[in-house]
C-alpha cells in the first residue's frame, strides 16, 4: 500500500468518526497538492552530529594539548560550559511531569545532551588525572548514569537516557564495542553474562512499571531495546558456553515476551530483531544438540541441505516481517 493510499483511507476513517468534515477535506488535499515537505528530521540530525563533533573535539583537544593548557584549565572550561548548557536547558524547561514534557524550541533538548556529554567528560577527565576513585573507572560510569537518568527524565530526553542506560552497563561491566566482539569478550564471561540477563530484566521491569504507573510511560521503546539487544547478545553468550542448558528456558522467555510485546506496541524493530536473536540462538542449539547425538553419518547431507535451509530462513523471515507489518496496518486503519 503506497503511502498517499493509506494516507487518503486514514483521512476517509476520520471523516466517517466525524473529526473532520468537508471543509476540512478540502484543505488538506489543497494542502498535500502543494507537495509541501518538512526537513525538521535532517535539520534536528544534523544538530545531532554537531552535538557530537563538537563534544568530541573538545576530547581530542584536551589530548593533544593537555601539556600546554593545563589540567586545571581543562577542568574549568569544561565546568563553565556545562553549567552554561545546563542553566539555559533548566530556564527553559517546564519542569518535571510524569507525563512527555517538550521545550518549546527542540534546539533545547541538544543543548541537554551536550551538558550530559560534558558532565560525563567531566567526570572521566577528573578522576583520570586524580585519580580519586583509583584506576577504575566503574563508580565514575555509576555516577554517570545517575546524573542522566535525573536529567533524561526530567528534560524528557530519550538520548541521554540512552546514555544512562549505557553507563549504568557500563558500571557492571558489559561493554559490547566492535573490538570486544572481534576478540571475543563478550563470550568469554559467564559473570558478565549473567550481569547482563539480570539488567536486562531489570529494564524490563522497570518498563512494564513504568507503563502501569504512568511515570513517563513514553520511555518505554528506550527500555526495550536495550532490553532486546542486551538479553538478545547475553542468551547468545550463554548458549555458547559449557552451561547452555539453563539458557534454554531464557530463551523460550525471551521469545515469548518480546513476540507479545512487539505485537502490543506494533514496533516492527523489536519483532525484527526479536527474530533474529531467535534464529540465531536455535541455531546455536541445535548445533549443541548435535553435538550430543552422533550426528556424524548426516553431516554431509547437513552440508548439502544448508544453502537451502539459509534461503528459506531468510524468505521466512522477509515473509513474517510483512505479515507483521500487515497487521500493524490493519490496526492503525
Amino acid at each position: 500500500m503506497g503511502k498517499s493510499n493509506f494516507s487518503k483511507i486514514l483521512l476517509q476513517k476520520l471523516y466517517q468518526k466525524e473529526f473532520l468534515n468537508d471543509n476540512n477535506l478540502e484543505e488538506i488535499a489543497e494542502y498535500q497538492k502543494k507537495n509541501i515537505f518538512s526537513l525538521r528530521s535532517e535539520l534536528l540530525l544534523v544538530i545531532y552530529f554537531s552535538v557530537i563533533l563538537f563534544t568530541s573535539g573538545i576530547g581530542v583537544i584536551v589530548y593533544n594539548n593537555i601539556d600546554s593548557i593545563g589540567h586545571l584549565a581543562i577542568l574549568s572550561a569544561n565546568f563553565i560550559l556545562m553549567l552554561v548548557c545546563f542553566y539555559f536547558s533548566f530556564k527553559k524547561a517546564k519542569g518535571y511531569s510524569n507525563h512527555e514534557v517538550l521545550f518549546e524550541n527542540p534546539l533545547y533538548d541538544y543543548l541537554v545532551l551536550t551538558g550530559s556529554l560534558l558532565a560525563c567528560i567531566f567526570l572521566g577527565y577528573i578522576n583520570f588525572q586524580y585519580e580519586i576513585f583509583g584506576e577504575s573507572y566503574a563508580y565514575v560510569s555509576l555516577i554517570s548514569a545517575i546524573l542522566c537518568f535525573f536529567v533524561a527524565y526530567y528534560f524528557d530526553n530519550r538520548i541521554v537516557l540512552s546514555i544512562a542506560i549505557t553507563s549504568l552497563a557500563a558500571f557492571i561491566g558489559i561493554t559490547i564495542t566492535p573490538k570486544s566482539l572481534f576478540e571475543n569478550e563478550v563470550y568469554s564471561s559467564l559473570q558478565l553474562t549473567y550481569s547482563g540477563l539480570v539488567l536486562g530484566i531489570f529494564l524490563l521491569v522497570w518498563m512494564e512499571y513504568t507503563l502501569r504507573t504512568k511515570i513517563k510511560a513514553h520511555f518505554y521503546f528506550v527500555y526495550a531495546t536495550f532490553a532486546l539487544h542486551l538479553l538478545g547478545v547475553c542468551i547468545l553468550s550463554g548458549l555458547l558456553s559449557e552451561h547452555w542448558f539453563i539458557f534454554i528456558p531464557i530463551l523460550i522467555g525471551f521469545v515469548y515476551y518480546f513476540y507479545q510485546f512487539s505485537y502490543k506496541v506494533l514496533a516492527t524493530s523489536v519483532f525484527a530483531f526479536m527474530l533474529l536473536y531467535s534464529y540465531f540462538s536455535f541455531n546455536v542449539l541445535g548445533g549443541k544438540i548435535l553435538t550430543l547425538i552422533n550426528f556424524d553419518p548426516f553431516y554431509e547431507q547437513l552440508i548439502i541441505v544448508s544453502p537451502f535451509y539459509v534461503i528459506a530462513s531468510i524468505y521466512f523471515f522477509i515473509r513474517l516481517v510483512k505479515q507483521f507489518n500487515s497487521k500493524k496496518n490493519a490496526s492503525i486503519q
